[in-house]
Formats: structure tokens, C-alpha cells, sequence
């Protein structure tokens, strides 16, 4: 290291001295507007995701102190993941008008994997309330960050949008015989001139579940900077997008719920539920009662009675009865195994997975399966009207976040002269998400030829809302459309000759 940079680490750490913070949490920083019990239930949130449940305790026969593991449904993971797969799949398209910012925003994209990854990520936004995505720079090209709810956390908001947020990193290095706990907070702000500022700071702890004291980033980012402005953006850098509906849990708050928030003590039901299902399941081998000959009882090495142990499995959490009597005179083994009460136990999953389909919004029969054969798409709409809406609630949520995120990939490119092209309106970029599972293609088509034939709507609109493009392309899909027809009459030739020999 030369002099020159231990004099810049000599007076980066003498400002640290100056400016010096102790966090216990996250939410203890100034600037983050997020209040701890918001906090915590997005990480509880998380524990529902995750199947994440303390072990059952409880003492065996002998009286024993036995310990299990929890038996649950993944109720949570189940319905984020179903729902997910409605509102985006592999088939959907991001477009934009431009050709030259089409060609570089489709290369970004398709390096960076994006629509797949999109997909994976849509789950825990759902099972979450929110995920924001971050464009940054990576060598020669731009890639996406997926910043899930745990560690994204706004600094100031309005009803509409969150303008500024902190996204947290948390890492582990090893320092001798001991682990030390960094904390990077990346400030994302406006600053007074409009420029965009990125501010980050790094806290270093002895503990997993303390943030610690600020340090300087050389201690573990080298060549990140403290300060990072950039101009020309018109938007913040990154987007945030969340679950439909108001926050109920904290009406101030600009974070969203997942879409079981208001469903956790169904969820409990039905975990505990299956619990004793299984558990009595596992319960319903063979049950005897045994005379008291065998009883084993045993002794130490002086002879004093210890224990008395019974000959029979032991693991168990049920009180066995003992007959007193003598098994010479014909008292022997008496069965008591009981019958288990599965039509019971499943009709009461049954109607605790009703119960959670109305509470989070999904039509009936969407999470239970009653034998019947699949229905058409017509059938769909018309029957899973309540799952229809929810996914186009959050479908228009889902288009006007990948739109911001188009805007944000192009400025950032700009900003670091990858791009030289323009930067579109929203309007010019349009997001298809296959529908196909609930829309009947064939009935759309009909319906649409039907209106402009009556003379209801144009041409254009009826190709804009069957195709699904923007405005601006549905133009010129009319225009070539237009082109081949006057081809077809120059020539005289017959759509049949056409199709068959080409232009």
C-alpha cells in the first residue's frame, strides 16, 4: 500500500471517528422510515414462507421429555407460488417502440436471464408484500438485483410511490476463531439539486442480531465509494412493486402485505390440524394393555431401586393401562387400539383450505380438488371470477413496475454510455403476460370483429387489444396489412396463389 492511500485511509477513518454510529436494529437508523413492528412482520411473514416452525415438546409414556419436529402444510409457499404462475410465466414479452432501445434493453434482459429469474422472484413478492429490482452495471453490460422485502426498506414515500429507500447486504467473515457480522446500508436519495445520490455506510457487529458500529468500507468494500451521484435520471434507480390492496396492519406504512397476511390464523388451524392428523396416524399402530409382570423395574449398583421401565416402545406421548392381575390365572395382553378419525381430520382440512381461499381472495376450489375434469377457458372466467381479478389487480401492478424498470435500465446504460438512444415515454412499452389460461382467444377474436363491423371501434383498437401491443404498433401492423392488400389487387393474384407461391 503507498503512502498516499494510508493517508486517505487515515483520514476516511478519522471522519468514521467523527461520524460514528451504534445500531441495534436496522430500523434504529435516522434516515429509515419504517417502523419496527413492520419490520418484524415481514421477517415473521417469511418464517410462514419458509415452513419455518418450532419443534413440539412433550413427555413419552415413561415421562420422558421427547422432542419432534412439526408437521405442516406449505400453505404459504403453495399459494405465492399458484399465483405466481397466473400472473407471469417464460411466454411473457416486454416490447418497446423504440428499435433502438428495443434491441438494447432485449440484450440486457436476455443476458441477465431476467424473465425467468422475474418469475422465481414473484413469489416472495406475493409471499412477502413487495420486491423492489435494481439495475447496475456489471463489466459492459446491465444487469437486475432482486431485492426482496427483508432487507428493502423505504426512506421516504408518498400514496403513490416509494421516491427513496435503503436495500441492506448482510455478510459473515471470519476473523480468527470468531465471526464478525457486516451490515452494508446503501442509502438510495434526492438530492437538492435533483441530482440522485447513493450514500453507503457499513456497520460491523460481534453478534448476527445486533447491526453494530460504522466502520469504513475498506474493511471490507475496497473499492466501493461513500458517495455516488448520478445525473439524468428521472426516476429512482430502482422500482418497487407490491401486492394490491391497502395495508391494513399499519395504514401509514408504503409497504404492501402478502397476500396471506390476513390469513395466518387459518394457516395455523390448518398446520396444527395436520399436525394431529399425522400424529395420530403415527398413534394408531397396535395399543395393548399389559399385565404388571411386565414391568421391568431397575436397580444401581447398591441395590436401590431406580427406575421402572416399561418392555413395550417407550417413544410414545399416551398413558398405557396395566392390568394388576396374574397372568397364570388367564389375564393376559388386552387390545386397545381405537380407529383413526381421518374423515374427520380431512374434512376439517378441507374446510380450513376454504376458508383461506376467500380470505386471500382466490375463488373456491382453486387450493381442494373435488374429482372434477378440467373446464375450458371460457369456464374459467366465468367460474374463478374471484382468482380472475386478483390476477388482474396484480398484473397492473406487474406491467407498470417492469415499465419503470425499462425507463431505469435505459438511463442507467445512458449514464455510463452504453446507450446513446433516446429515452421512450412509458406508453411506448408494452408488457404482454400471457393470459391464456383464463382468456378464450377465439371468443376475444369474434367479440372484437363483431365491434368494428358494427362500427363501435376501429380497426387499430381491435388489433391493440387483440394482440395486445401498444397503439403506436397496432398502427403499423394496420399499415402492413394495408400494404399487402393493395399488393394482392396489383397483381391480381388470389390469397390461395399467394399462400401458396408467395409474394
Amino acid at each position: 500500500m503507498g503512502i498516499v492511500q494510508t493517508i486517505k485511509n487515515f483520514f476516511t477513518r478519522s471522519k468514521y471517528v467523527m461520524t460514528t454510529q451504534n445500531l441495534n436494529s436496522v430500523t434504529d437508523h435516522p434516515k429509515i422510515a419504517v417502523s419496527s413492528s413492520e419490520y418484524d412482520r415481514i421477517r415473521e411473514n417469511l418464517k410462514y414462507f419458509a415452513g419455518q416452525y418450532d419443534t413440539i415438546k412433550y413427555k413419552d409414556s415413561n415421562g420422558d421429555k421427547k422432542e419432534r419436529d412439526f408437521n405442516h402444510l406449505p400453505v404459504g409457499r403453495t399459494a405465492a407460488k399458484k399465483i405466481a404462475s397466473l400472473v407471469f410465466n417464460e411466454q411473457a414479452e416486454i416490447k418497446v417502440d423504440d428499435e433502438k432501445a428495443d434491441e438494447f434493453v432485449q440484450a440486457q434482459l436476455q443476458n441477465d436471464r431476467f424473465i425467468k429469474n422475474f418469475e422465481r422472484y414473484l413469489e416472495s413478492c406475493l409471499a412477502l408484500g413487495g420486491l423492489a429490482m435494481r439495475p447496475y452495471v456489471d463489466k459492459d453490460q446491465v444487469r437486475v438485483a432482486f431485492i426482496q422485502a427483508p432487507v428493502f426498506l423505504p426512506l421516504q414515500s408518498n400514496t403513490q410511490d416509494v421516491s427513496s429507500a435503503a436495500i441492506i447486504t448482510k455478510t459473515i467473515k471470519s476473523e480468527g476463531q470468531k465471526n464478525k457480522y457486516y451490515t452494508l446500508i446503501e442509502l438510495h436519495e434526492w438530492g437538492e439539486d435533483g441530482k440522485y445520490i447513493v450514500t453507503n455506510e457499513l456497520y460491523k457487529s460481534d453478534s448476527q442480531n445486533i447491526v453494530g458500529a460504522r466502520v469504513p468500507l475498506a474493511e471490507l468494500y475496497e473499492d466501493l465509494e461513500e458517495v455516488v451521484g448520478l445525473d439524468g435520471l428521472s426516476r429512482p434507480l430502482f422500482t418497487y412493486l407490491k401486492t394490491p390492496g391497502m395495508n391494513n396492519k399499519d395504514i401509514n406504512s408504503p409497504l404492501g402485505l402478502s397476500i396471506f397476511d390476513n390469513a395466518k390464523t387459518t394457516i395455523d388451524f390448518l398446520n396444527t390440524t395436520y399436525d394431529e392428523f399425522m400424529w395420530e396416524v403415527k398413534m394408531g399402530q397396535r395399543r395393548v394393555a399389559v399385565p404388571t409382570q411386565m414391568i421391568k423395574t431397575e436397580y444401581n449398583a447398591d441395590g436401590e431401586k431406580v427406575t421402572v421401565k416399561r418392555e413395550f416402545e417407550s417413544g410414545q406421548n399416551v398413558y398405557e393401562q396395566f392390568d394388576s392381575g396374574d397372568m397364570d390365572k388367564g389375564i393376559g395382553i388386552t387390545d386397545l387400539t381405537t380407529p383413526i378419525r381421518s374423515d374427520d381430520y380431512i374434512k376439517a382440512i378441507n374446510e380450513g383450505l376454504s376458508l383461506f381461499e376467500m380470505q386471500i381472495g382466490v375463488s373456491a376450489g382453486m387450493f381442494t380438488f373435488d374429482g372434477r375434469s378440467m373446464k375450458t377457458a371460457t369456464e374459467i372466467v366465468s367460474e374463478n371470477s374471484d382468482t380472475y381479478q386478483m390476477r388482474n389487480s396484480i398484473v397492473s401492478l406487474v406491467e407498470q413496475s417492469l415499465k419503470e424498470l425499462i425507463i431505469s435500465i435505459l438511463e442507467l446504460g445512458k449514464a455510463y454510455k452504453m446507450y446513446h438512444g433516446n429515452i421512450p415515454d412509458m406508453d411506448t412499452i408494452s408488457i404482454n403476460l400471457d393470459d391464456g389460461v383464463f382468456t378464450d382467444r377465439k371468443a376475444e377474436l369474434d367479440y372484437w370483429i363483431k365491434v368494428v363491423t358494427a362500427g363501435f371501434a376501429p380497426d387499430v383498437m381491435a388489433i391493440e387489444k387483440v394482440l395486445n401491443v401498444t397503439p403506436e404498433e397496432a398502427k403499423k401492423i394496420k399499415d402492413q396489412i394495408s400494404e399487402n392488400t393493395i399488393a394482392k389487387a396489383n397483381t391480381g393474384r388470389s390469397d390461395e396463389d399467394v399462400e401458396i407461391y408467395g409474394d
